[in-house]
C-alpha cells in the first residue's frame, strides 16, 4: 500500500467497489452503466426506486429496486494537516448512531461540483482584497469544464452578485469591482447561498466562504444558520484571514469570528484555514480546491430502516496505520432519515 501525504494531485483516485467498474450491486442486481458510485454530498440518502426509474427511461427497460445508500464524502489529514489519500475501504469504520455500518461502496471521483464563492467586502478587508481575489483565481484553476459557481459578496447586507455560471471570468470580473465597505453580514450570505444552492445542477455542493471576521451585521442569528446547515446537503469550506493575535481586535464578534467559521465548516465535513499572511491565501484556496476533488466516498445502507425524519448521527473512524501516526477524517456529522 502506498500512501500520500500532501500530494497536490488534482485526479480521481482508484475505485474500488463489491462489483464490476461498469455496474454495483444494490440488493443483489448489478446495474450495468451505473457509475461505480455517484458524485455524493458530505452525507446523502439516494432513494434507489426513483434513481432505477430515471435510468430505466434512458435504457427503456424497468428495473425495480427498493434500497437506500448513505454516501459520505470523507478527507484525511496527519498531524500537520496535509491531505492524506491512498487509503482502502479497509482503513475506515462506519457508525451511524453508534452502530457499526457495513461500507458496501468505496472509491473517490473527481464529481462536476455546484459552488458557491461568499466573499468578505466589508472595510475591514481594505488592503487584503487584492489577495483575496487572486485565492478565488487560483482556486478556479482546480476547476472541471462541468463545475458551476455563483458568487455572493456582502458587507452591511449580502449581495447576489451572479447567479449560477460555467463562467469563471464572469465572478473574476465581479470582484475586480468589488469595493470594500460597511459592516459584515456574514450570517446572512451564508443564507442566501445555502438558499441559492437548491438550484444547483450538480449533487456535490459546497460554499467557499473568505472572510477576515466575525458577523455584526446579519439578521439571521448563529443558531439559526447553524440549524440551516445541519439540513443542507452542502459543504462549507473558510478562509479567515486574521490579525496576528497580538494586535487583533477585541470586539465579541471578532473573537467569535474563529469558532464560528471553525464549527460551520467542520459540521460539515469541510475544515477551516486561518490565515495570517496574507500571501498565503492563493496557495490555501487552490489546496482547499485539490481537496475537494480528491476526497474518498464510503457508501453503505443503514442498518434502520425506519422513516422517521429524526437525525441520524455518523462518525467516521481511520483505524491506526503501523507506522504512521492516528490520522484525522473530516466528515458530515449526520443526517434526517426519510419522512414516511
Amino acid at each position: 500500500m502506498r500512501l500520500n501525504v500532501g500530494r497536490s494531485v488534482c485526479r480521481p483516485l482508484p475505485l474500488i467497489t463489491l462489483a464490476s467498474a461498469i455496474g454495483f450491486l444494490i440488493g443483489g442486481v448489478a446495474l450495468a452503466g451505473d457509475p461505480v458510485l455517484p458524485g455524493a454530498g458530505t452525507v446523502e440518502l439516494q432513494t434507489r426506486p426513483q434513481q432505477a426509474e430515471q435510468r430505466a427511461n434512458e435504457r427503456g427497460a424497468v428495473i425495480g429496486v427498493d434500497v437506500e445508500l448513505a454516501l459520505v464524502n470523507v478527507t484525511v489529514t496527519d498531524p500537520m494537516g496535509r491531505m492524506v489519500t491512498g487509503l482502502t475501504k479497509e482503513h475506515f469504520q462506519v457508525f451511524e448512531d453508534k452502530n457499526e455500518q457495513v461500507i458496501s461502496q468505496f472509491g473517490a471521483e473527481d464529481s462536476p461540483l455546484s459552488m458557491a464563492i461568499v466573499f468578505d467586502a466589508s472595510g475591514s478587508m481594505g488592503y487584503k482584497m487584492s489577495k483575496a481575489r487572486e485565492a478565488v483565481a487560483q482556486f478556479f484553476k482546480t476547476a472541471n469544464p462541468e463545475d458551476e459557481f455563483f458568487l455572493v459578496s456582502f458587507n452591511n447586507r449580502p449581495d447576489m452578485a451572479t447567479g449560477f455560471t460555467q463562467s469563471l471570468e464572469e465572478i473574476q470580473n465581479r470582484l475586480t469591482f468589488t469595493e470594500s465597505k460597511g459592516r459584515t453580514a456574514l450570517l446572512d450570505a451564508i443564507y442566501l447561498a445555502l438558499n441559492k444552492m437548491k438550484e444547483a445542477k450538480n449533487q456535490q455542493k459546497a460554499l467557499l466562504i473568505i472572510s477576515d471576521g466575525g458577523d455584526n451585521s446579519s439578521r439571521y442569528t448563529e443558531r439559526e444558520i447553524k440549524s440551516l446547515v445541519r439540513e443542507s446537503d452542502v459543504q462549507i469550506y473558510a478562509i479567515g484571514i486574521y490579525e496576528p493575535f497580538g494586535s487583533r481586535g477585541r470586539t465579541s464578534e471578532e473573537m467569535a469570528g474563529p469558532g464560528l467559521l471553525t464549527e460551520l465548516a467542520e459540521q460539515t465535513g469541510g475544515r477551516q484555514f486561518p490565515v495570517e499572511n496574507i500571501n498565503e491565501l492563493p496557495d490555501i484556496a487552490e489546496k482547499i480546491g485539490i481537496e475537494l476533488r480528491n476526497q474518498y466516498v464510503l457508501g453503505y445502507v443503514p442498518n434502520n430502516e425506519e422513516r422517521d425524519g429524526k437525525w441520524r448521527r455518523v462518525k467516521v473512524e481511520v483505524k491506526k496505520i503501523r507506522g504512521m501516526p492516528q490520522l484525522r477524517p473530516y466528515f458530515r456529522d449526520g443526517y434526517y432519515a426519510p419522512s414516511r
